[in-house]
C-alpha cells in the first residue's frame, strides 16, 4: 500500500504534518478527514522524491547532506533492523518500529515508503531498491539473497558487522590525516600573515637608515612584495587548476591513467591500493557468504572501488571467471591487486571455504592500513612542527638581524 505525506488542519487550528498509508491520494484524503483533520496538502513518497532536490536549479539546492541516511547512520539503521527481526518480530512491525524511533523527517518518510512497498508484497531488497540513492546496490544483493535463503537477520548482522567496519576503517584514516592537516592550515596561516604583515614594517623602520640590509632580511622582502602583490594571482591559478582537474576526471581515459598513476606513489599510493583492497575483499566475503553468486558478487564489489584503475582490473577478473577461471588466478593475473588477497582467494577455493578466507584477507590488509596510516601520522607531526618552527625562526631571524646590527652601529 503505498505511503503519503500530508499536512492537515486540526479542529484547534493548528497544523499537523506526518504520513498515512492509502490506495490512493483520494483515499487519503478520505482517511484524513474521518479523523477531523483538513487536509492541505498530500503528497506520494516514494521514487520521486529520490529526483526531488536534483530537479531544483543549483542554487535552490539545499546545501549539506541530501541523504536520509549517513554512512554511520545506515550502519546502525541496519543493526537495529537486524535486531528487530532476529528477535522473531514480522519485517512490517520492524519497519514500523523504526519509522516511530526515526530522529529525522527524511528518515521516517524513507521508512514509511520501504514499509509500504513490503506491505504491498515486495521484498525488502526489491523496496531498498526503490531507493537506489539511500541504499547502494550492495545492500540490495545481500537483503535479497538473505530473504531468498531464509536467513535475512543473519544477512543483517553481517551487513551491519560490515559497515561498521568500513566506518570504523574510515575515522581511523581521517583521524591519522586530520592533525597533520591542521597543523599545516595553521602553519600557512601564519606564515603568510608574518610575511604579508610584520616584514612590511620592519622594512619601514628601516628605509630610512640607508645602510645595507642582511641577505636574509632582503630576500624575505622580496618573498613579503611577490606575495602581496600576486598571491591573489596564485590563488586564483590553484582555483582554476583545481576546477579543470576536476572536469579531467569526469573523462574516463584521463581517470584511469590518473588513478593509475596515484597507485605508483611511494606512500600515498600504498594506502589507497590497501584500502580499496580491503574493502573489495569484505564485500565479495560478504556476498559470497550471503549466497550471491560469484558473478554479481564481483560486479557489486567492483563497483565499491574508488580507484577506476583497480576497478578496471576487478572487471578483467570478472571477465576470466565468467570465462571458467578460478577467482585466485583471475586476481593474481593483475600487479595492482596485492598477492595477499589472490593469495586468500587460491586457499579459500581449495579448502571450500572462500567467504571465510576473503574475511581474513580483509581483516589483514585493513589492519596493514591502519597500521601505515598511523605511521605515516606519527612521523608527519614532528616533521611538521619543525618546518613550521623553522619557517617562523627565519622570518624572526630576518626581523631581528637588521635590529642588532642598527644597535651595534649605535654604540
Amino acid at each position: 500500500m503505498p505511503a503519503y505525506r500530508f499536512e492537515a488542519l486540526q479542529t484547534d487550528g493548528q497544523t499537523r504534518k506526518g504520513v498515512v498509508e492509502a490506495d490512493s491520494q483520494k483515499s487519503a484524503r478520505t482517511q484524513l478527514r474521518s479523523q477531523g483533520l483538513v487536509p492541505l496538502s498530500v503528497e506520494p513518497i516514494g521514487a520521486s522524491d529520490k529526483n526531488a532536490t536534483t530537479a531544483l536549479p543549483w542554487w535552490q539546492q539545499p546545501i549539506g547532506q541530501t541523504r536520509a541516511f549517513s554512512g554511520s547512520q545506515r550502519a546502525v539503521w541496519t543493526r537495529q533492523l537486524a535486531g528487530l527481526v532476529s528477535s522473531g518480530l514480522p519485517l512490517e512491525r520492524a519497519l514500523s518500529a523504526l519509522a516511530e524511533e526515526a530522529p529525522t523527517e527524511r528518515q521516517k518518510h524513507l521508512m514509511a515508503a520501504i514499509r509500504a512497498e513490503v506491505n504491498a508484497g515486495s521484498s525488502l531488497g526489491r523496496a531498498l531498491g526503490q531507493h537506489p540513492h539511500e541504499f547502494p546496490a550492495i545492500d540490495q544483493a545481500v537483503i535479497g539473497a538473505g530473504e531468498q535463503s531464509g536467513h535475512l537477520s543473519t544477512v543483517l548482522e553481517q551487513l551491519a558487522t560490515d559497515l561498521e567496519d568500513q566506518q570504523t576503517l574510515r575515522a581511523k584514516l581521517m583521524g591519522a590525516a586530520l592533525y597533520p592537516a591542521i597543523v599545516t592550515l595553521v602553519a600557512l596561516a601564519i606564515v603568510v600573515f608574518l610575511v604579508t604583515s610584520v616584514v612590511p614594517q620592519v622594512a619601514g623602520v628601516f628605509a630610512g637608515s640607508h645602510r645595507q640590509l642582511p641577505f636574509l632580511t632582503v630576500a624575505m622582502l622580496a618573498v613579503s612584495d611577490g606575495v602581496r602583490q600576486w598571491g591573489w594571482l596564485v590563488v586564483l591559478l590553484a582555483l582554476a587548476g583545481a576546477a579543470t582537474l576536476r572536469m579531467a576526471l569526469r573523462q574516463m581515459a584521463f581517470r584511469l591513467r590518473w588513478d593509475a598513476a596515484w597507485l605508483q606513489l611511494p606512500v600515498i599510493g600504498r594506502l589507497t591500493l590497501g584500502y580499496n583492497s580491503a574493502r573489495f575483499a569484505s564485500t565479495l566475503a560478504m556476498l559470497t557468504a550471503a549466497g550471491v553468486p560469484i558473478l554479481k558478487a564481483l560486479q557489486s564489489a567492483a563497483d565499491t572501488l574508488s580507484n577506476q584503475a583497480l576497478r578496471a582490473d576487478a572487471l578483467e577478473a570478472l571477465v576470466r571467471v565468467r570465462e571458467g577461471a578460478p577467482l585466485g588466478l583471475a586476481l593474481s593475473q593483475h600487479a595492482r591487486f596485492p598477492g595477499l588477497l589472490s593469495m586468500f582467494a587460491k586457499l579459500g577455493e581449495q579448502t571450500g571455504q572462500l567467504p571465510v578466507m576473503l574475511q581474513r584477507a580483509a581483516q589483514q590488509l585493513s589492519a596493514e592500513v591502519q597500521r601505515r596510516a598511523m605511521a605515516l601520522a606519527t612521523v608527519l607531526e614532528p616533521l611538521l612542527i619543525v618546518g613550521m618552527g623553522g619557517m617562523v625562526m627565519l622570518i624572526v631571524l630576518a626581523v631581528l638581524m637588521p635590529i642588532m646590527e642598527l644597535n651595534q652601529w649605535v654604540k
